[in-house]
């Protein structure tokens, strides 16, 4: 599995390469976290995005379907009583129905087949009332987006679709959720980030 392969370096792209966006992100996730939560997070990779998560939640579900990134998440996340590794395909979640407050999957749906697929699954694990809470890098303009398609793709990693501001929007809309409020943050490779509020019956 390429993320297998890219687990030891990825932290270089976030942190170095895309520093100032990574920051906003985990700044911006936090805010959308409250200290009474259970948590269940998608795609964790390395756990980057767990550590903010983590420090102000009650309880967090990192799942990833690479055991090379799910091994780097668990050294970061090791002095965390709150926090279970699983190893989960977020196209196939295991858990029950309104299980979790918020539910977070950072910078994967871009890469899925069925996005309807994982969308479904995400909005079923969601309390009503909760979260879900879905980041997501945008493009500045095509020729950008075609240039990263073409680098990413050199190294194994197959984007299904790129969006801008406005292609994300539709997009999000068009897997059904409603409800939704958008931030973005801003830099070297920007984040578009859609909140989605499970309504109550």
């Amino acid at each position: 599995m390429i993320w297998d392969t890219l687990s030891p370096v990825y932290d270089l792209g976030e942190t170095v390469i895309n520093g100032k966006v990574f920051r906003g992100i985990a700044e911006e996730i936090g805010k959308y976290i409250n200290a009474d939560d259970d948590v269940l997070e998608c795609a964790c990779g390395t756990g980057l995005l767990s550590l903010p998560v983590a420090e102000r939640c009650h309880t967090l579900v990192a799942t990833d379907s690479s055991i090379g990134m799910l091994n780097a998440a668990r050294k970061k996340l090791a002095g965390f009583e709150n926090v279970k590794l699983r190893r989960m395909d977020i196209m196939d979640i295991p858990y029950r129905a309104e299980l979790f407050d918020a539910v977070i999957a950072a910078n994967v749906i871009h890469l899925l087949d069925d996005p309807q697929k994982a969308a479904d699954g995400l909005r079923r694990v969601c309390k009503k009332g909760g979260r879900i809470i879905i980041p997501t890098y945008i493009d500045r303009s095509e020729k950008t987006a075609e240039r990263l398609r073409k680098t990413f793709s050199v190294i194994g990693i197959d984007f299904k679709r790129s969006f801008d501001y406005k292609q994300y929007k539709d997009f999000i809309e068009s897997l059904g959720f409603k409800n939704v409020s958008y931030s973005l943050v801003d830099g070297r490779m920007p984040c578009m980030f859609a909140v989605i509020y499970s309504q109550r019956e």
